[in-house]
């Protein structure tokens, strides 16, 4: 019987994306794609280029689209049931490497991996947080006291930082793990005697949280591609024609010719043309 292998690396990809609006509807949020490539293949391609070679993801929102993003290359695990920031690891439980990587898989970035890995091991750490300078915007802020631990918001002397998405997780954290769903913040950090935030400085990070952010990073990452419709998105397999102001097409989108549209999705479901409106209450 072939063995399990440990798991290097694991990618938090089992959110409802309710931030995405209508777009969660036609795909979970990490199988949409920048270059042709899904957000998940991204997150993949950067940790096993990081050395982190054996991955496993979760899975909940539409599972088998996420499975038909994941192309192979990371190990797919169902979970009907959310199981929340830290429950999601659960998966991982006796064959995680120490430390376990840990990634946000709806965000692109060029995680300085080895910089992490090497202070996390330096400061003997439980549990680590990358953190860089607070760049302003929605993002909660994470803040550190004297020893740079993790503290309640507002309550540390240094800060306000924000958290990029990659967490180291040893295998004392793991173990803390409850049953069912947990929250790292409210489960797992004050149970801890030695977390950190380790603050390295700004690297390429892009948040794909809403239509507008996938828009902006298609522009950003991909302007011959999904970006090449000034302030639209364009999935590889639409084919949209007329003029458009910010529209996403989504699979299979293939609008009626010549049409003039604005603030839509539009997308292929059973032989259908659908658009809905990117706007809520609309």
């Amino acid at each position: 019987m072939a063995m399990t292998p440990t798991l290097d690396g694991f990618l938090l990809t089992a959110g409802l994306g309710t931030r995405m609006g209508p777009l969660s509807q036609v795909l979970p949020k990490p199988a949409w794609t920048l270059r042709g490539k899904p957000l998940l293949r991204w997150g993949v391609d950067a940790m096993q280029a990081a050395g982190l070679n054996h991955l496993a993801c979760n899975a909940h929102h539409l599972p088998e689209r996420l499975k038909a993003a994941a192309e192979g290359a990371v190990e797919v695990c169902d979970e009907p049931l959310l199981l929340g920031s830290a429950g999601g690891l659960r998966h991982a439980l006796g064959r995680a490497a120490n430390p376990l990587a840990v990634w946000n898989g709806d965000a692109l970035a060029e995680v300085p991996w080895a910089t992490f890995m090497a202070e996390h091991q330096r400061r003997n750490a439980e549990l680590s947080w990358l953190l860089v300078p607070h760049p302003g915007g929605p993002w909660n802020p994470v803040w550190l006291d004297h020893a740079g631990c993790l503290c309640p918001q507002g309550e540390g002397s240094q800060g306000p930082y924000h958290f990029t998405g990659a967490a180291l997780w040893s295998s004392a954290a793991l173990a803390l793990l409850p049953e069912g769903p947990s929250d790292t913040k409210a489960d797992i950090l004050l149970r801890l005697r030695h977390h950190a935030g380790i603050v390295v400085e700004p690297f390429p990070w892009l948040d794909i949280g809403s239509p507008d952010h996938l828009i902006a990073a298609a522009s950003q990452v991909a302007p011959d591609q999904e970006g090449r419709m000034a302030g639209c998105y364009i999935h590889p397999t639409a084919h949209p024609t007329g003029a458009f102001q910010r529209c996403v097409f989504g699979p299979g989108a293939q609008p009626p010719p010549g049409i003039h549209d604005a603030n839509a999705l539009w997308f292929e479901r059973s032989g259908r043309q659908v658009r809905l409106s990117l706007d809520p209450g609309f």
